[in-house]
């Protein structure tokens, strides 16, 4: 069984603590555990890990988030990895910090790399990960915000946070959207 594991963020260095860059942060933790490492591809850093007999095929897109619908539909048919197993993890305005929820489906609710990514595959039936990040910012400065870094509590928080996002993308893939949506929410 092959799972596409999709992390959202931006490449670069400015960008790479930014709470928008969570997905990254996500996904290169998954890796160090796993003693992998991340190849530049085509639209994407990818590698690829083992767990409980599947393949979890990591990408992290090269394309900044406004595009991020390019890479996913590349690499699904590049691996041939039907919608059901593609899994994006994805900061949440909406959510409060420490929260994390996985959805099944859904609007993008604004977030420029979900619109990019369900308007390229025609569909929202894909899960996600929703990493919350509050909505802390004063009115219109939003982008501001989700390209900012964490606050020093949020900081301490964060390895956790990582820890349990990890622990239900193995749940995803081993035992299926309902049952880490019944274990984790």
């Amino acid at each position: 069984m092959k799972y596409l594991i999709v992390g959202l963020g931006n490449i670069g260095q400015e960008y790479a603590d930014n709470r928008h860059n969570i997905g990254f942060m996500v996904l290169d933790q998954l890796a160090k555990e796993a003693g992998a490492t991340f190849s530049t591809m085509k639209l994407a850093a990818y590698t690829e890990i083992n767990y409980k007999g599947r393949t979890l095929c990591l990408i992290k897109p090269t394309t900044y988030m406004n595009l991020s619908g390019k890479a996913v539909r590349h690499w699904m048919q590049e691996l041939k990895i039907p919608i059901e197993n593609v899994l994006i993890i994805v900061d949440d305005l909406a959510i409060p910090f420490g929260k994390i929820k996985l959805k099944p489906k859904g609007s993008p609710a604004g977030h420029n790399g979900l619109k990019s990514i369900e308007g390229i595959l025609g569909s929202n039936e894909y899960p996600r990960i929703k990493f919350g990040i509050s909505d802390n910012y004063p009115k219109g400065r939003q982008v501001d915000y989700v390209l900012s870094g964490f606050d020093k509590d949020e900081i301490l928080a964060l390895p956790a946070l990582i820890d349990k996002s990890i622990n239900m993308i193995k749940s995803f893939c081993t035992i299926g959207t309902e049952l880490t949506m019944t274990n984790f929410n």
